[in-house]
Formats: C-alpha cells, structure tokens, sequence
C-alpha cells in the first residue's frame, strides 16, 4: 500500500480512536458523528429550562439586528426562584417571529438571567413528547430508555431525531443487544436504504438490525458493503457486524478473507478488523455456539492470518500482544527485518510484542536489539508501561 494511503488512512482511525478514549462515558462503538451532549445532559447542567416563544421583539435604536424580545414561558422542564410566578421574560435577543418555538436554556449570571443557548423546534408537539418522555425515564434502565430513544430516531424534528440518536452513542453495545431483538426490522432496512439517512448513522442501525433482521436483511446488508457509495461513510464496520450476526458462517468466512485481501481498500479490511475485534469481545458465540472459548480461539487465528498483510502486520501484532498470545511469538520475531515487513511501525510493534513475552526466544531478541539500540528499547520499554491493562 502507498505510504501516503496508509497515513491518511491510519489518521482517519486514530481520529475515531481519540475521539472514543476522550469521550466522558463508555461510548457506542457503532456510532459515527459527532459526540454531543444529550437534552438530558443539557438539562440536567442548566439552571433552568424553559419552552415556548418570543414575542414584541425591539431594536435597538441605530441597530439592524440588536435589540429584545419577550419570552413567553409556556412550559417549565427546570424551574429556579428567579423566575418563581413569572409568564414571560425580556431577553436581550431580536427574535421576529412569533410562530417558533424555542427550547431556553438559562442560567444566572452576575445577578440576571443569562439565555445562553436557545434551539428553535419546528415540530413543538414533537419536541414535547420527547423531551416529557425521555426526563421521566432519567433513572430508569439504559434498555429502556434506548427503547424510548428509538421510535425518534427518524423525527421528523431534527432537534429530536438528533437527540435521541446521541442517546444510543453514549451508551453501549451491550445496553440494547437485547432490546433490538424485538424492533421492527423491515422499518431498520428502510433507514438504512434511505439515501437520506445520514452515513454516520448507518453503522447504529446495521448492528439493531442484526439482532431482528433475517436472510433477506443479511442479502440487503451484503450489497450494501459491496456497493462504495453506501460504505464511503463511517458504518461500515457496523454493516459488516450486523451481516456476521445474521449469517455467521458466512460472514465469518468473508471477514477472514477480506481481511487478508490486499486488492481491496485499506480502510475496507481495516473495518473487517474491526468486526473480528468486535467478534472476540462481545460475540465469539457467531463463531461457536457451543463453547465462547473456541470461538475467541478461532477468532484470534484469523487475526494472526493478517501478519501476512504488510499494512495491516502491525495491527495484528499489537491485538495479539494486548490478548497475551505468546504462542505465536516465533511467528511475529521472524517478521523481524523482512522485505515489506522492514519498517519502523512493524518493528516497533514485533518489539513490544516481545517485551511482554516471557518466552526464552523472545528475551534473547530484546537484549540483541537492546545492544543494538539501547535508547530504542528503553524508549519502547517506557511508553509501554504507560499503557492500561487490557483484558
């Protein structure tokens, strides 16, 4: 693979994985966009919240678009002395248009009521019914709150649609993989063919369609990994998961393939990786039924087989070290140094790899690397420690 491919490609995975480790909460892995906070969140760090619309709105003399406005309160979701028995409020904002609603948030700034931030909602009764439903189940189970989330997920109100997508990106996997074997897939499939629907959303709704979808959504989910316009987004990883779940031979033994298949795009086979990491953590089950630790064996072979893949050899290497793997330690120390393999990421990684390997080969190799390069491995040695343990 071009060096320059491999870079840009490489930078477009760490932004997802930066964007995942610096994320306040256990995020959705199948998740794309960005990562917001929820109305609940919002709600829960203002002062007060208010609902309705403006009203006499007044320039202010000399100015275009400077000036005040009434806000009439029609709904209170957080109330707060300051506004104790008041029906509207004068704010410093130039609001014409007295047919939209606003969702305010407020709070009390050197003695007065600062409106810091106010989403216009085209769909009031939308809006309402969401933002009631979703406070009353505030402590309730994530399942069913996710529950809730999800017959909004396609509002016809953006803010609402929005909103109730950033409620499943900050939950995970295993908060709805059971309650999205009960949802209406043929509903799921007509998101996901809907050119309109969002690429970043496309990764969420392939993985609730894998737990209540069938053959037919397996068939659908194919075409759409094959097809490049449906996989330029971020959900491929998802639509890949979903196939494996619905048909678990087959996608095992195309996941397997792909990965290993130098002809397609890096970021394709990087996706299958995904899925088999996926696969190990959460699913080994789609591999073998019968016994999860064969299934996590099987899965750990097919990741190995990626050594064979220069660009992705590294990857392989670190997922292996990370699970404790020693017994393929011959294998990776004999990458060592080889033609396609010679690059400083792959030996940086069969390094490290051998650092945490407790084999006599691997010892010997770090100590003739060690007399080679003292500050190169002490380096490597360091910045390996820092890491947190991984299961």
């Amino acid at each position: 693979m071009n060096l320059l491919c491999r870079i840009a490609a490489v930078g477009c995975v760490l932004a997802l994985v930066n964007l995942a480790l610096l994320s306040p909460v256990q995020a959705c892995e199948f998740c794309g966009g960005e990562r917001n906070a929820t109305l609940v969140l919002q709600i829960d760090e203002a002062q007060m919240v208010l609902f309705g619309h403006f009203e006499n709105a007044k320039l202010v003399p000399g100015s275009l678009d400077q000036g005040q406005s009434d806000f009439v309160i029609e709904h209170i979701y957080k109330d707060h002395t300051a506004i104790k028995g008041l029906k509207r409020l004068t704010l410093p904002r130039y609001i014409t248009d007295p047919k939209t609603k606003y969702l305010v948030f407020a709070e009390i700034y050197k003695g007065k009521i600062d409106a810091n931030k106010g989403t216009p909602v085209a769909n009031d009764g939308e809006m309402v019914r969401y933002i009631e439903g979703i406070i009353k189940l505030k402590g309730k189970a994530q399942p069913e709150r996710l529950r809730f989330a999800f017959d909004f997920l396609n509002s016809p109100e953006s803010e609402v649609a929005m909103d109730a997508y950033r409620e499943f990106q900050r939950a995970d996997y295993t908060d709805y993989k059971d309650m999205a074997k009960k949802l209406p897939a043929d509903m799921i499939a007509g998101w996901l063919e809907d050119p309109k629907t969002p690429s970043y959303r496309c990764g969420l709704y392939a993985s609730l369609l894998g737990h209540c979808g069938n053959a037919k959504h397996a068939e659908m989910l194919m075409k759409m990994i094959n097809d490049p316009e449906k996989r330029r987004g971020s959900g491929l990883f998802g639509l890949m998961a979903a196939y494996t779940m619905l048909e678990p031979q087959k996608g095992w033994s195309y996941l397997k393939d792909l990965a290993q298949d130098k002809e397609k795009p890096f970021l394709v086979r990087y996706s299958g990786l995904q899925t088999m990491r996926f696969l190990r953590e959460s699913r080994a089950e789609l591999i073998n039924v019968k016994d999860l630790a064969a299934g996590k064996s099987e899965i750990v072979k097919g990741i190995a087989g990626i050594m064979k893949v220069p660009d992705m050899a590294d990857f392989a290497i670190e997922d292996l070290r990370k699970w404790k793997q020693w017994s393929y330690c011959d294998q990776i120390l004999g990458l060592f140094g080889q033609k396609d393999f010679n690059t400083p990421i792959i030996r940086k990684s069969i390094l490290r790899y051998a650092l945490q390997c407790d084999s006599a080969t691997a010892k010997a190799f770090v100590k003739e690397q060690r007399d080679r390069d003292k500050e190169w491995v002490d380096e490597t040695r360091e910045l390996l420690e820092l890491e947190p343990v991984t299961k």
